[in-house]
């Protein structure tokens, strides 16, 4: 059963230049309640991205001009966080793993099926927005977290994370101290079930360690526990 009163008022960006999929996507996104923008290529996507406010974008990897790498590096570099759900038609790891470092939320492989793409934008939508009544501030190390505006400083100068980076974030502040599986940081971060071998756990937290450790090497806020998952120690 879908839910489209979490999804009457998404506006969605479809980065997309194979012509019959994106009117296939369109049409069907459309159907279930979203508001879609269209766009062939990535300098056409960045800037109507200044433009126009979007809850959520599909992003092709393969375009002309520049790949859905370089448009997921700029737009965080511009500290946009709508988060992004990547199409490949690789199925190769290197290429998911680069994606999500680069900022990337989630990915699909092509061919997929219409109800895992659904799925996953909810499941995005949903975590993007989870949480973000709250007011208070939590502090660790030389960090600090608002998590009414989800924002994170560092000695006041903005530190840029992915919606779903924050979000895991949010979610070992949420259970410090605790022991947390990769299987229940898929199911409550991303929303969906995935294979516990899943490597998309451990990019996002070696993403996270890169941007807020002072030694990612070494790290002291996020522990890995050895065959159970990670602790928060901030």
């Amino acid at each position: 059963m879908t839910a489209p009163v979490a999804r009457v008022s998404s506006h969605l960006l479809l980065v997309e230049d194979e012509e019959s999929l994106a009117l296939t996507l369109s049409d069907r996104l459309e159907a279930e309640g979203y508001v879609v923008e269209h766009c062939i290529d990535g300098e056409s996507a960045l800037t109507l991205l200044e433009s126009q406010p979007i809850d959520v974008m599909i992003l092709d990897l393969m375009l002309p001009g520049i790949d859905g790498f370089e448009v997921c590096r700029e737009l965080r570099q511009r500290g946009l966080r709508l988060p992004v759900l990547m199409l490949t038609a690789r199925s190769e790891v290197v290429d998911k793993v680069v994606g999500l470092k680069l900022g990337a939320d989630d990915y699909l492989t092509k061919p997929f099926e219409m109800a895992e793409l659904l799925a996953r934008l909810e499941a995005l939508l949903r975590r993007t927005t989870k949480g973000q009544t709250g007011s208070q501030l939590y502090d660790f190390g030389d960090l600090r977290v608002d998590f009414r505006r989800a924002e994170i400083t560092r000695e006041g100068e903005p530190v840029s994370l992915s919606s779903m980076e924050f979000r895991l974030l949010q979610e070992f502040i949420e259970h410090r101290g605790e022991v947390l599986s990769r299987e229940h940081l898929l199911d409550e971060v991303w929303g969906y079930e995935a294979t516990p071998y899943s490597r998309t756990v451990d990019v996002h937290v070696a993403s996270l360690r890169q941007k807020l450790e002072p030694t990612p090497s070494h790290p002291r806020f996020i522990i890995t526990v050895h065959r159970r998952g990670y602790r928060f120690d901030g």
